[in-house]
């Protein structure tokens, strides 16, 4: 068990409203810890670009759950989110732990900057979310049937976010993890063909991948109303990092958590059941 386990001090989850982040905060309030949300809607408000909304969030914070926005793998990301992890060890927080990518050479040196800020820190690497096809604008084409990405044929092992989410809540709550590196996957290599497949036998009706190119992506994308900093991201995602260094599983989940990682199928057909992916209604 961790040494503060009896603390009031609150959790501090930066991206508390984000995928992860919200999972996060779930756990922790639901075994009674405190938690307070980084995000620029909160009270008080946090910026990953105003460094003067840092300090009134980390007061009197025990530990602190770092998802930087948009990704770790931004440029200048490193420089901020060591910079963070400094003031919070100014602070008083004695836990961090990270959300890094994986094959992200950005990501990798920002993990380094938060282990030279000191304390106690855990890594969780992270892979491709499956949540994506649902929480992210690629829903709408998996609503359509036609998931148009320009993601070729490298497969990607999948991981679910309610995974990293368990890991993240196990190492800002347990001793064991301190000092640990996990790097999450799912259990099975899929291409987003695959994939899109899988969500298709979910749904009981077609859902095919088409590829496209990255420009083209980038169009459609901004059509869309996605934000340019995440269309930069994924285009550098798809073009950069998506070229096979990730095309392998790891055990991540299995030595953190002591089970196999959810597999893309069951969370296909969780979601399916929410009713996210139904179909468009066509007007007569």
């Amino acid at each position: 068990m961790t040494r503060n386990g009896h603390e009031d001090r609150p959790v501090l989850v930066l991206g508390g409203t984000g995928k992860t982040g919200s999972r996060v905060a779930a756990r922790l309030e639901a075994r009674g810890i405190p938690v307070r949300i980084g995000s620029r809607s909160a009270d008080p408000p946090f910026d990953w670009e105003d460094r003067s909304t840092w300090a009134p969030v980390l007061d009197g914070v025990r530990s602190v759950y770092i998802a930087y926005y948009p990704d770790i793998a931004v440029p200048g990301a490193p420089d901020t989110v060591g910079a963070f992890a400094e003031q919070a060890m100014r602070s008083g927080v004695t836990r961090q732990v990270l959300l890094a990518g994986r094959g992200e050479p950005e990501a990798e040196e920002a993990e380094e900057r938060v282990k030279s800020a000191g304390g106690d820190v855990t890594i969780v690497r992270a892979t491709w979310f499956s949540q994506n096809w649902s929480e992210e604008y690629w829903v709408e084409y998996v609503r359509a049937g036609v998931v148009a990405l320009p993601a070729g044929e490298t497969p990607e092992p999948f991981v679910d976010v309610e995974d990293i989410a368990d890991v993240a809540t196990a190492a800002l709550t347990d001793d064991a993890h301190i000092g640990k590196l996990y790097e999450l996957t799912g259990p099975r290599l899929l291409t987003f063909a695959e994939a899109a497949a899988e969500i298709g036998r979910a749904t009981g009706r077609e859902v095919r991948y088409q590829p496209v190119s990255v420009e083209d992506h980038a169009a459609e994308a901004s059509a869309q109303g996605v934000p340019q900093v995440e269309i930069d991201l994924l285009t550098y995602l798809f073009s950069e990092v998506l070229d096979g260094r990730n095309a392998r599983l790891a055990d991540g989940v299995q030595r953190a958590l002591g089970r196999r990682p959810r597999d893309f199928a069951e969370y296909a057909r969780d979601t399916a059941a929410t009713g996210v992916w139904s179909a468009p209604v066509t007007a007569a």
